[in-house]
Order: C-alpha cells, then sequence, then structure tokens
C-alpha cells in the first residue's frame, strides 16, 4: 500500500476546509438574508428611515434607550456654612469640602460654622 506524503494529506485538509468556508458564507449569507428582510419590515411597520438606522448602529445603544439628560444646570443650593475666618467663602454641605470646612469638622467644631437663618 502506497502511503500519501505529508504534504498530499495537508493540501487535502486545506481543500476540505475550503469547502467548508464556502459553506459556511452560504449559510450565513442566506440566515442574514432573512434577518435583513425581517429588520426592514419592522422599519417599514414602525416608520423607521434608513438614516435613523444607520445612525442608531454608530453608536453603542439606541438614542431611545438611552436615559436623557436633564436639561441646563442644577438649580443651585443655599449654603449651609460659612467659614469663620474669611466670611467670602462659603459651602453647601455637598461635595467635597474645602479644606477650610475639612479642618473645623476635623477638630469637631463643624456646627460653628453653621449659617444660621435669619428670620424676618
Amino acid at each position: 500500500m502506497a502511503r500519501t506524503t505529508v504534504d498530499a494529506q495537508l493540501a487535502k485538509l486545506r481543500k476540505a476546509k475550503e469547502a467548508l468556508e464556502q459553506k459556511e458564507k452560504a449559510l450565513l449569507a442566506r440566515s442574514n438574508g432573512k434577518v435583513i428582510a425581517k429588520i426592514v419590515q419592522l422599519a417599514k411597520d414602525n416608520g423607521i428611515s434608513a438614516a435613523q438606522i444607520a445612525e442608531a448602529l454608530k453608536g453603542d445603544k439606541p438614542k431611545a434607550t438611552r436615559a436623557k439628560k436633564s436639561s441646563g444646570k442644577r438649580a443651585a443650593v443655599a449654603p449651609k456654612y460659612r467659614n469663620p475666618a474669611n466670611a467670602n467663602e462659603t459651602w453647601t454641605g455637598r461635595g467635597r469640602a474645602p479644606l477650610w470646612a475639612k479642618a473645623l469638622k476635623d477638630a469637631g467644631t463643624l456646627d460653628s460654622a453653621l449659617i444660621q437663618p435669619t428670620t424676618a
């Protein structure tokens, strides 16, 4: 019996691999065609344009499902603390504390800097 060489075996395997890749491409094309047809039908049914679909494909998520950011800036909050050493420096008590507030807090005297509400 004649033995086939390694090169012949490799050539045979490469040919089989190529044939399988061609079949895979054909199956994917057929499957993708069905999916695309469904997408087109859904777009037509819902009045979605090709431009909207293209724009949605550019981003990670469709615009309709993204959380909307609040428009404009947040409302200003009245200051809660005033620097005893400099009356122009205030802090709302939110966010990172300024150095003077941190020093008062570390000393346990932050309440001494509370702004007293004025009654009119």
